[in-house]
């Protein structure tokens, strides 16, 4: 029979968790949130937050309560697991196409509010018809490309087009437009963070005024990204921001300039296994818990695999499955057992990678989270 095993125990301390662990700082992720939910209120925004940041429902519940609209998800998988959340309204920031798929959005949107993304008309007029075989009506935004390359018809005539395609449609709803400023993770400085923040909301704001000149609908102008959130919210013509990233940080949005190290709410805790050289050690967390992830879209502004905190001069430079292999600087102190805490470079995967976190405050172990929508790539 196995051992029923948990990473912590409740009201322990939080070096004294099992390793490798993924901890989430109650405080700081409280902060993160109101902090956000602030900054939209203020610039007169709607906040939905992307939950494939967090998979979590008891971080979303945190969303909602803190003024959230609704939430975003990458895929109908998460959407189901959200609507365990409370929340009545969801966007699936990407493209239905199967039959299978469309049939499930249908399914789901009997229970809630779910739109999608779209950026194609054949695509268009398959959603279309099944729906309208089906009595029903998808509400959709078009995904416009606004420099990342990736999903998404270009500004101009081309969203005009899909536009006039899709209001033609039964079964469909425009509600307006989306895009997604991954490129901004590609960044040298917060300078080009936010022009390109800049140029998100403004290039989006300019393709909502142009299909309302043409008597077309556009109530949605959804911008979306943690980077470029602060940015592209203050555009005029925006109405709603997509931020995920920013309930946890990471070493890259730490690199952009984006967030302090202190701001980080997820970290790593492994222990040191093993001292092979004077110059290095190894860990217990390998790409299994961390990621080999070096930052969203390519980013090259980060230094190994994550960021050690309060060792400065130890550069975590090497993962194996299970080990971390770390260079360390001349005379280091760095004992048998000792245990690291580590911000990882890219915390969206370390989450998806993990069954439970372990929420601490003030350094006690407080409650274990469920990711409940870990894996939930359909």
């Amino acid at each position: 029979m196995a051992l029923n095993h948990t990473p912590a125990r409740i009201g322990s301390n939080k070096w004294e968790i099992d390793t490798p662990a993924v901890v989430v700082d109650l405080t700081k992720l409280e902060r993160n949130i109101q902090d956000m939910a602030t900054f939209a209120a203020q610039v007169g925004v709607s906040l939905r937050p992307h939950v494939k940041a967090h998979k979590m429902l008891s971080i979303a519940r945190r969303q909602l309560k803190a003024g959230a609209c609704g939430l975003a998800v990458a895929k109908l998988s998460e959407a189901e697991v959200m609507l365990e959340s409370g929340c009545q309204d969801i966007l699936v920031a990407n493209q239905v196409v199967t039959p299978e798929k469309i049939q499930k959005l249908l399914h789901l949107s009997e229970k809630v509010k779910l739109a999608c993304a779209i950026d194609n008309a054949d695509n268009a007029a398959f959603l279309s018809q099944v729906a309208h075989s089906r009595g029903k009506k998808i509400p959709v935004l078009i995904e416009v490309d606004t420099g990342l390359q990736r999903c998404g018809v270009l500004p101009g005539q081309p969203v005009i087009d899909l536009a006039k395609t899709v209001a033609s449609l039964p079964g469909l709803e425009l509600e307006g437009l989306m895009t997604h400023a991954g490129h901004a993770y590609a960044a040298r400085n917060l300078e080009e963070v936010a022009r390109i923040g800049q140029e998100e909301g403004e290039i989006l704001s300019e393709a909502a005024e142009r299909l309302r000149r043409w008597g077309l609908p556009c109530q949605v102008v959804s911008v979306g990204s943690t980077p470029t959130a602060r940015y592209a919210g203050k555009v005029p013509g925006v109405t709603e921001i997509r931020p995920g990233n920013y309930v946890f940080y990471d070493a890259v949005q730490v690199a952009l300039g984006v967030a302090e190290e202190e701001q980080c709410a997820l970290t790593v805790i492994a222990t040191v296994i093993s001292r092979p050289a004077r110059d290095r050690a190894v860990i217990d967390a390998g790409s299994k818990v961390l990621a080999l992830d070096r930052g969203a879209h390519g980013t090259a502004a980060v230094q190994g695999f994550g960021l050690i905190k309060g060792r400065a001069g130890y550069v975590l430079e090497r993962l194996s499955e299970e080990h971390g292999i770390i260079s360390l600087p001349p005379n280091a102190n760095l004992r048998l057992g000792e245990k690291l805490e580590i911000i990882p470079n890219h915390a969206c995967p370390v989450v998806n990678l993990c069954d439970t976190v372990v929420v601490v405050r003030e350094n006690k172990v407080v409650d274990l989270w469920s990711v409940e929508a870990r894996g939930k790539s359909r």
